[in-house]
């Protein structure tokens, strides 16, 4: 009788040809391996977002610092594609420089209260006009890039010609 070579999973013999088997063992050995490297990583990560909801900049840097790090020795073994940890580093860095420090809003919030004096309600309301104020770009007011700037830079200058031209002439369009 012959000797079966396989080891059995579930009743059912897996492979019977050696160089197979020994496949087999080394990818065993190499999920293993890569199991640890992902989860390092993955664990980083959430560590590194829970830091940047909690508002402490400081400590949420140290904590990008460290997923950086580890995402990167993921992806040079391999465990991860490259592409995958420069997108998830992209990501962490977009959130991180999203904080802004939670003491000096702290800070206005509460003078501001004493300067309104009045209810929770109008303290809450000035900081978001302050935003407004303070020069940041709506959406409709950003520049457009591409060919609608240059479509638009095009049909101002030909508007700013036509203007300059009715005045030299005397007449207004």
């Amino acid at each position: 009788m012959r000797r079966a070579r396989g080891k059995k999973i579930g009743g059912s013999p897996l492979a019977n040809i050696k160089s197979q088997i020994k496949r087999n063992r080394q990818n065993d050995k190499r999920r293993l391996r890569n199991r640890g490297f992902r989860g390092t990583a993955r664990s980083a990560v959430k560590e590194a977002r829970l830091a940047i909801e909690s508002g402490d900049k400081e400590q949420a840097k140290i904590a990008v610092a460290k997923a950086i790090k580890t995402l990167d020795k993921a992806a040079e073994k391999g465990v991860i594609h490259r592409n995958n940890a420069a997108r998830r580093k992209s990501r962490l860095m977009t959130f991180l420089a999203a904080i802004k420090p939670q003491a000096k809003v702290a800070q206005k919030s509460e003078a501001e209260a004493a300067e309104g004096g009045g209810s929770k309600r109008a303290a809450a309301k000035k900081p978001a006009a302050a935003k407004k104020l303070s020069g940041e770009k709506s959406a409709k007011e950003k520049p457009a890039s591409g060919r609608a700037a240059k479509k638009a830079a095009e049909a101002e200058k030909t508007t700013s010609t036509k203007k300059t031209a009715a005045k030299k002439a005397g007449t207004r369009k």
